[in-house]
């Protein structure tokens, strides 16, 4: 069977001054994440430097570009999990490392544990010599602009979250030749969120799941619902009922806009290939590379494709 990759860099009303970088940018993202799966056949590989390459693209709101908690502080959160073991790690609250995505796969590999959190997180990436960066080298000018015109995080967080501002989360799910799944998803949150709020990105079954029975997801959007109706489970769920990756998808999300109210997307990926990328949001950029053929797109229901060079 041939490998495929897909990624997102969140799914939020992004402005048209953002449409093209944010494309741009998942492009790049899964250009540099399908060279990997080819190179070394393993879909936990190719999902960590899509997402490392996501967080590195201050476009995107995950590691460098992160959003601003209320105290005007960088708080990150990451997973990733490996589909054939069922292994997997997962970071909150991370604040000087430039890649939460690695540091949730140090967890996986290096620990007993599945989740660190806050200071305990940092002081395991001391511990293993990973690098950490000032945390001002985080925020771009642009963030900490938005972040002083929006203040107010607790009335209307569903109204804001619908509205212009960063909520774009990213993630990766990938098959590789051997049918292995895998998934990774990074953030630095909802702009002006309580000190220490966790969302749903590593959360397992919520913010992203991975299992070689059904399938890989990686979630984005309001992370309460998602929380609420652990998105990522649900539509492994339904796959494992007999539908479609694309059905599962569309199901879930209708079932958490009609249930909670919440809007989201979500991308996924089965052990044979069948791959969805999904949002009930303004947009979401996204990108896959399945055939050697580089698929893409940003409004709902759209996709480009392109061959790869």
């Amino acid at each position: 069977m041939s490998a495929v990759i897909v990624v997102h860099g969140g799914a939020w009303a992004i402005p048209d001054e953002l449409a093209k970088v944010s494309v741009d940018g998942v492009k790049a993202a899964v250009h540099k994440g399908f060279a990997v799966l080819q190179r070394a056949n393993s879909a936990l590989d190719a999902v960590e430097s899509a997402v490392r390459a996501l967080e590195d693209n201050a476009v995107f709101n995950a590691g460098h570009g992160a959003a601003l908690n209320t105290n005007g502080e960088v708080e990150l959160d990451a997973i990733i999990m490996d589909g054939k073991t069922l292994a997997c790690g997962a970071v909150s609250s991370v604040k000087n490392i430039a890649n939460p995505v690695s540091l949730a796969r140090a967890v996986m590999e290096k620990t007993d544990h599945i989740m660190l959190t806050d200071s305990g997180a940092n002081l395991f990436a001391e511990s293993i010599g990973m690098a950490t960066v000032p945390t001002d080298t985080l925020v771009t000018n642009y963030e900490r602009k938005e972040w002083e015109k929006h203040k107010n995080y607790v009335t209307g967080v569903m109204e804001n979250f619908n509205s212009r501002w960063a909520h774009d989360t990213v993630g990766a799910v990938a098959v590789d030749c051997s049918g292995n799944v895998a998934c990774a998803t990074s953030t630095g949150g909802i702009r002006n969120k309580m000190v220490g709020r966790v969302g749903d990105s590593p959360i397992i079954g919520c913010g992203g799941y991975a299992d070689n029975f059904s399938g890989a997801v990686s979630c984005t959007g309001h992370g309460e619902s998602i929380l609420r109706v652990t998105l990522a489970r649900r539509i492994l769920s339904h796959i494992e009922q007999g539908k479609s990756v694309a059905e599962a998808s569309d199901m879930s999300l209708q079932y958490m806009g009609e249930r909670v109210r919440g809007a989201g997307g979500v991308i996924v990926v089965s052990p044979t290939g069948e791959w969805a990328s999904t949002c009930t949001t303004e947009r979401m950029a996204w990108a896959a590379v399945d055939n050697s053929v580089l698929y893409y797109g940003l409004e709902p229901n759209e996709k480009l494709k392109e061959q790869l060079s």
